[in-house]
């Protein structure tokens, strides 16, 4: 799985990280990286964070690699949103997007791949970060000791997911 996540988005979408931000810039990121690193420990994950670098930025794009993390800087006059949709146009990998912007969510689950919102992710990052698993999410189905029992016949329409939820599901499984 690649997670590729809105940078700045993230750290303004939470608390903890949008503290750090408020002394500057760069202590938002380094905080955003410190915390990103067990994630990807254990969840055995590919991360990319791409923050904007469009107004302030060096001409070309820049790249860089902290702890195991990629992090990319957009060049001059392209923003973070533009990367991040460049990127999960890439074949063949299972990609979850992690940003509250609702344009760049729309595009890439166009793309057939997931998005994230910041939130959400921001509450499971903490919460891998204290050691404590993420609780089930809507749809996924939690074991009720055998209520209903299975042999009862039921009326009404399919409670079946549709194909493109249950991937979802099953990606957001997986941070």
């Amino acid at each position: 799985m690649h997670l590729i996540i809105d940078g700045y988005n993230l750290i303004r979408q939470s608390e903890p990280l949008r503290e750090k931000e408020r002394s500057s810039l760069e202590e938002g990121r380094k905080a955003l990286l410190r915390v990103l690193a067990p994630y990807r420990k254990a969840k055995h994950c590919k991360i990319t964070v791409v923050f904007d670098g469009w107004q302030e930025g060096m001409g070309p794009e820049e790249r860089d690699r902290q702890e195991g993390i990629t992090v990319i800087y957009s060049r001059r006059g392209e923003k973070a949103d533009d990367v991040i949709i460049r990127l999960a146009e890439r074949k063949g990998e299972d990609i979850v997007v992690v940003t509250s912007d609702r344009a760049v969510a729309k595009a890439v689950e166009s793309l057939g791949h997931t998005a994230v919102s910041s939130p959400d992710f921001a509450s499971r990052l903490f919460l891998v970060q204290e050691g404590v698993g993420p609780s089930p999410e809507e749809g996924e189905e939690e074991d009720h000791g055998g209520w209903p029992p299975s042999g009862t016949r039921k009326k009404g329409p399919s409670r079946r997911l549709s194909k493109k939820k249950k991937q979802h599901l099953i990606r957001l499984k997986k941070l």
